[in-house]
């Protein structure tokens, strides 16, 4: 991988730079087409700007719905045309006692990730409010159920639904245009929820915030391009753009924002 390439982006995101440049380099070199497993919005953005590098190669995502936000990636040589079914996702509902139990987002991926399920094996949890519904490789899939019998202290099995069987999200985003002093992350949350400076530290330092799905207690931490925060309690904010700076020195930004 060109040296050069780096300098864009933060220092922990080298190794899936240096992964990306191996699947570039494969399709290149065996002219077939390599599959990802699922991606999150800021990886499927560095992957992008590295394939667009290179001319003899496309690219495709796909979550297995039309507004997944995590997505499998297809690298492949220009004469190649996808189908749906080269993505290789799998839809499950999780079965469970509806009437007597409830389920969340939250304790659904902590259990999936507590049975030792990594994070890419599956792409978005969605749910209409009281049906859930999970999409998983299907490389995958027999070892991702086989594992999950609850979800915490509730009973669940897995059973694969058809494409038209897809449940309609009831979380939706809301798209908002906000002007910020800094994109530091405590600057970012107080600013989005209208919280104090102070509070936004706190939430960060007691481990209730994340950064594209991984812990981040650093509040000086700088959010970037299509970077997905999730605040325990309050949402989640994707930074979808960034529109320049103001007379006063002060960044525009589009934002996409999920408020509980």
């Amino acid at each position: 991988m060109d040296a050069n390439v780096y300098q864009h982006f933060r220092k922990d995101e080298h190794p899936f730079i240096d992964a990306v440049g191996e699947w570039i380099e494969r399709v290149d070199s065996q002219y077939a087409p390599y599959l990802s497993e699922f991606l999150d919005p800021r990886q499927q953005f560095i992957l992008e700007t590295l394939v667009r590098q290179n001319s003899e190669l496309s690219f495709q995502f796909y979550g297995g719905y039309e507004a997944a936000e995590r997505k499998r990636a297809l690298i492949f040589p220009s004469y190649f045309e996808p189908t749906q079914e080269d993505f290789q996702i799998s839809i499950y509902e999780i079965v469970y006692p509806v009437k007597f139990a409830t389920l969340g987002h939250g304790k659904i991926l902590g259990s999936l990730l507590s049975v030792g399920i990594r994070r890419d094996y599956f792409g978005d949890i969605i749910s209409n409010g009281e049906r859930w519904q999970i999409f998983l490789a299907k490389e995958t899939a027999n070892f991702v159920t086989s594992q999950v019998e609850k979800i915490g202290k509730i009973s669940v099995r897995l059973e694969e639904r058809k494409y038209m069987e897809i449940i309609v999200p009831k979380d939706e985003w809301s798209i908002e245009n906000s002007t910020v002093s800094s994109l530091r992350l405590d600057n970012l949350i107080s600013n989005v929820y209208n919280i104090s400076r102070q509070r936004s530290k706190q939430l960060i330092e007691a481990s209730k915030v994340k950064v594209n799905w991984t812990e981040e207690t650093r509040t000086d931490f700088q959010v970037d391009l299509l970077d997905v925060v999730s605040v325990r309690g309050y949402g989640r904010i994707q930074l979808r753009e960034i529109e320049g700076k103001t007379k006063k020195d002060k960044i525009k930004t589009t934002l996409g924002v999920l408020r509980k």
